[in-house]
């Protein structure tokens, strides 16, 4: 498990909603200034505290604000005194390129997409631990729409193809991109030009 404080002095028992927290706990500041309460070891030569923390539970309900989109499938949430990043389980939406790097076709309408559907409103999230760069996998829900479906319901996502969490129940994503390529939404619209999101990045390498 990976978060990131917004501000110093903030108290570690407040975490995440949901999760349970055991054994030894790392606790050091980036370079940002974002102070980091990880079981994951810090970047080397990174000052470093480490905390026995003993198990807690964090009630549910809670609440969180979206402070950034980066794509159609990651924000950064802020919620508990805490700022941490989501990466949409279940979907994956086209690229968006970095230093200079072309955008895959719909990768900004996927952008705006999930923009309209949880800027400047509460969310709320059903967490499936962490994924690729410490990053929480989650559902995110705006009242009772689920907004990973969404996404794929409206073409803007497909259904991740690598591996999911176990509790991860797919079917009514495969269903919903079923649907959505049937009627050509969004870019199922590209036909035979379309590429995955997996595609796109192996021809498109991060520089």
């Amino acid at each position: 498990m990976f978060l990131v404080l917004k501000t110093t002095g903030m108290v570690l028992l407040t975490i995440l909603a949901g999760i349970c927290l055991s054994g030894a706990m790392y606790f050091w500041t980036d370079k940002e200034g974002f102070k980091h309460f990880s079981n994951i070891s810090p970047p080397k030569n990174s000052p470093v505290q480490l905390l026995d923390e003993k198990k807690r539970v964090i009630p549910k309900g809670h609440e969180f604000k979206v402070v950034k989109i980066f794509d159609g499938d990651t924000i950064r949430v802020a919620g508990f005194g805490l700022q941490f990043t989501i990466r949409l389980v279940g979907i994956d939406t086209p690229e968006i390129g970095r230093n200079g790097a072309k955008d895959q076709p719909y990768g900004q309408q996927a952008k705006q997409k999930l923009a309209l559907l949880i800027n400047q409103k509460s969310i709320s999230l059903k967490q499936y631990g962490t994924g690729g760069y410490n990053r929480v996998l989650a559902e995110v829900f705006v009242g009772a729409t689920n907004v990973n479906l969404e996404m794929v319901r409206s073409g803007f996502a497909q259904v991740y193809r690598g591996n999911r969490p176990n509790q991860f129940n797919a079917k009514p994503y495969l269903q919903a991109e079923q649907q959505a390529r049937r009627f050509q939404e969004g870019i199922w619209g590209q036909g035979d030009a379309y590429k995955s999101p997996r595609q796109w990045r192996r021809e498109h390498p991060a520089k």
